[in-house]
């Protein structure tokens, strides 16, 4: 099945305090700001795994605080992660990322286990439901694999919280089934088995990163009329100017860390040259990549992500892209 979606979506990752801790007034205003850019129904991507479910429940009273209807809304929960009692110094699940916030998360795949998740985090958002459901992280789940026979267990756990979740949408409690991951590759192999609504690429198509053959495979997917939406277009804010890409922090004493600072800095250069926001080149190599119907867009201001969503409908010149090519920043063919 093919999901109209609007261009942009809000991610939800900073109701969560990704990298920086925020107030539910903060947070509510940010709802705002893309309420007031975006047609109805107003598109959220969320997931347990955002701050152990403070994006769910900060999304959840947000929206009853500006007394939009559960009908002019649609909210993706990305599922697999369940909120624990926090017992540790810090959240063990991704360290060093989410601050201030008072739980813990666990992964829980399998039948019961994606169903456990998808009742909490309908809990946490008070009132509003998801309706769009998915695995989230698949990929993740199946790296920590132990060895052949691991990973196999691991992958049916993934097919049998897929079973649940069709079965959801069979019986009216979800509208479309997908899946969010960051090694696409990990989408591609599940794709053979599973026939989804629509998927949420996440930190592997940008200006920066854009494989060839994650082109390709994007194209085929929307071929089949999959829903395709892309993700962390930003590289995890590093495209932005922050210091993490990917969610991995930059060591500029390190090879790798200079040549990825090189490239920024001849990228904002160019833009600069051409009189074009870098933030805008970034969204809109995202929303033009193969295949791509709707793009995830986040903030921590709302001026930003005003900012942010209306870029999102500013074209880029074509030579812009000719000199991305003539710079060695941008492979050729692309445009």
């Amino acid at each position: 099945m093919h999901v109209n979606l609007p261009k942009a979506i809000l991610g939800t990752s900073t109701l969560g305090n990704l990298y920086n801790a925020l107030s539910q007034e903060e947070k509510t205003a940010l709802i705002e700001a893309y309420v007031s850019l975006s047609d109805k129904p107003y598109f959220f991507d969320t997931a347990g795994k955002y701050g152990a479910g403070l994006a769910l429940e900060a999304l959840g009273k947000g929206l009853k605080e500006l007394s939009i209807s559960p009908e002019d809304v649609i909210i993706s929960n990305k599922l697999g992660w369940y909120r624990v009692p926090l017992t540790t110094g810090e959240p063990t699940f991704e360290k060093g990322i989410w601050k201030d916030i008072k739980n813990d998360a666990v992964q829980k795949l399998g039948y019961d286990g994606i169903l456990a998740c998808f009742e909490q985090g309908n809990q946490l958002l008070g009132g509003h439901d998801s309706r769009f459901v998915s695995v989230h992280d698949p990929d993740e789940y199946l790296a920590v694999a132990t060895d052949a026979t691991d990973e196999e267990k691991r992958y049916k756990e993934i097919l049998e919280a897929y079973r649940a979740l069709f079965e959801l949408k069979k019986n009216g409690k979800a509208d479309a089934v997908g899946v969010g991951a960051k090694n696409w590759r990990s989408i591609e192999r599940l794709s053979h088995d599973i026939d989804f609504d629509w998927v949420m690429i996440a930190n592997s198509m940008s200006i920066h990163s854009h494989p060839k053959e994650l082109a390709h495979f994007m194209k085929s997917l929307a071929d089949k009329n999959v829903t395709v939406i892309n993700s962390a277009v930003f590289n995890g804010g590093f495209l932005t100017g922050g210091n993490f890409y990917n969610y991995q922090m930059v060591d500029e004493t390190t090879k790798r860390g200079q040549e990825l600072l090189s490239w920024r800095e001849r990228f904002y250069e160019l833009c600069k040259k051409h009189s074009l926001s870098h933030v805008a080149v970034a969204l809109q190599f995202g929303l033009t990549a193969p295949g791509v119907n709707s793009i995830a867009v986040a903030a921590s201001k709302p001026e930003r992500l005003r900012a942010t969503v209306n870029m999102v409908n500013q074209p880029v010149p074509a030579d812009f892209w000719k000199a991305m090519v003539e710079a060695g920043l941008l492979e050729d063919g692309w445009f």
